[in-house]
């Protein structure tokens, strides 16, 4: 898939394995390398439906107020938000990194 990132930390925190913007520079080592991990993994697959196929990922599309949002777990504690947009097949094969929250906050 290809892969943008829509905040300029994300795309640091991913390339350099750290960064100095809020909120982003308090993750824990081991949540950055599993992020680095799960980006991988979006850029690895063909298209979206590829995600399903790692469970580990728990990717779900979110309803309600989320709604257009993709997500996919980093680890027990943290998901990864994203938007995934279609090429002109209707594959879905971009996603735009929006977000690194905390489950349940």
């Amino acid at each position: 898939m290809n892969i943008e990132f829509e905040d300029k930390a994300l795309e640091e925190l991913y390339e350099n394995g750290h960064t100095a913007i809020k909120p982003y520079n308090r993750l824990s080592k081991d949540v950055i390398v599993r992020y680095v991990k799960v980006v991988n993994y979006m850029k690895a697959a063909c298209r979206i439906e590829n995600l399903y196929l790692i469970n580990s990922l728990h990717y779900e599309k979110k309803k309600g107020n989320l709604k257009g949002v993709d997500v996919v777990r980093i680890n027990d504690k943290y998901r990864l938000h994203f938007r995934s947009t279609p090429n002109k097949q209707g594959i879905v094969v971009n996603a735009i990194i929006t977000d690194i929250t905390k489950h349940y906050e």
